[in-house]
């Protein structure tokens, strides 16, 4: 079952499509994170101004340095020792989509532990946007059942995986970290 939502996530990734997918946080729509075409896309459906920039998930701390100029070492052990999911904001985003990436060029980063997604990035190899599964300005939906059918029916691929989940998932932990170490939290 895994192994199949995975190929058919991929299928879609690969050919520019949006996946809504179970995520270690709330219920994410995704595409290539290096696709504009794919991107733009979501922000279609979200109904949001091209000017927001997107979390993007890897599927290790490994792969920093290709998304990322500067890396201050304190951000190993904040993705190391973070308790729950943890969005780390750097500065000098690259080889991303240029949507992705933030006016004044930093890029959200989570590096998942979640099992769907870790191994789809690392089949895919690439890295994924992460966006809540809502209509831009309205509420951020918990469970898989709370997802406007108009966001389900307008994705590529829904991933059928944990869709009968009842415990409702919060948002990430959002920090914006600056080159020499210094941080800020964003949301908590």
């Amino acid at each position: 079952m895994l192994k199949t939502e995975i190929d058919n996530a991929i299928a879609v990734l690969k050919n520019g499509g949006v996946i809504l997918y179970p995520t270690d946080t709330v219920w994410g729509l995704g595409c290539d994170a290096t696709n504009e075409a794919a991107v733009a896309k979501i922000n279609a459906i979200k109904g949001r101004g091209e000017d927001k920039s997107f979390i993007i998930l890897l599927d290790s701390d490994a792969k920093l340095q290709s998304y990322v100029t500067e890396i201050p070492d304190v951000a190993y052990d904040l993705i190391e020792y973070a308790e729950n999911p943890l969005s780390i904001i750097f500065c000098g985003a690259k080889n991303l989509a240029k949507n992705v990436i933030n006016s004044d060029g930093s890029v959200g980063i989570r590096i998942v532990k979640h099992e769907f997604c870790k191994q789809l990035i690392q089949k895919f190899r690439k890295p994924i946007t992460s966006t809540s599964a809502n209509v831009s300005g309205q509420p951020t939906p918990t469970i898989f059942e709370e997802i406007d059918p108009e966001i389900k029916n307008t994705v590529d691929y829904v991933v059928n995986l944990e869709q009968d989940k009842m415990t409702p998932k919060k948002s990430s932990t959002l920090m914006k970290l600056g080159p020499s170490g210094q941080f800020s939290f964003i949301r908590r």
